[in-house]
């Protein structure tokens, strides 16, 4: 199988994040291409790979596939032997849940902690909804480190961390404060080599995109 994969800039495009991280890290071969977001590039190319307009996209001989969960899916499901999701069926179940809750929530962090790798501040957490978001995220850090007894959410590193990567990367950049457990998968997530060689790529960027730059420092 001859992959590629469709991403946006590293230090901000969250979801091309979690796809590129779990290939990486499982070592699926892919061929990457970069899109910086917005640019005239962007709009002159992203429309003739991806149906949506937007990133990430994988593409596989004629089969297009693009939203990063379902690129995590597909991928579990043709490379079985590699263990994207955890072999035990109700790990695998809560491995689910929690990827989809990460895929579908958490809107709050999203539009007020944008993805900013570059970034190191510390975040004034004055929204309710937004502390009880982050808080919610804890509560499935440390119900599932305590399940598989870590240093990943199940054990070994898995879909669900691909999903909760760039989330890392928010408390990271925005200095939320966890607890020693949280604290202790945050490392684990950071120094993983496929984790550590997306952050070193987004520092080599050059391209700058002044609306997120405005999101990152609004909220502090």
């Amino acid at each position: 199988m001859a992959y590629q994969l469709v991403i946006g800039n590293k230090n901000y495009s969250s979801w091309s994040m979690r796809p590129w991280v779990l290939m990486t890290h499982f070592g699926i071969p892919f061929e990457e291409v970069r899109i910086p977001l917005y640019t005239p590039a962007w709009q002159a190319q992203i429309r003739k790979v991806s149906p949506t307009g937007k990133v990430p996209c994988l593409i596989c001989d004629a089969t297009t596939v693009w939203d990063s969960l379902a690129i995590a899916e597909t991928l579990h499901e043709r490379h079985p032997a590699l263990g994207l999701y955890p072999a035990d069926p109700a790990a695998r179940a809560l491995a689910r849940s929690v990827s989809a809750e990460m895929h579908s929530g958490f809107s709050t962090i999203r539009a007020q902690m944008s993805m900013n790798i570059r970034l190191a501040v510390v975040h004034s957490m004055a929204s309710e909804v937004l502390r009880s978001e982050v808080d919610r995220v804890k509560e499935i850090f440390a119900t599932c480190l305590a399940r598989s007894g870590g240093p990943y959410l199940f054990g070994q590193f898995s879909i669900a961390d691909a999903m909760y990567a760039p989330v890392i990367m928010r408390f990271r950049s925005y200095g939320v404060s966890l607890d020693a457990l949280c604290e202790a998968y945050r490392d684990t997530i950071v120094r993983n080599p496929a984790v550590s060689r997306w952050i070193s790529d987004a520092l080599e960027e050059t391209e700058t995109i002044p609306d997120y730059e405005t999101v990152s420092r609004m909220y502090l």
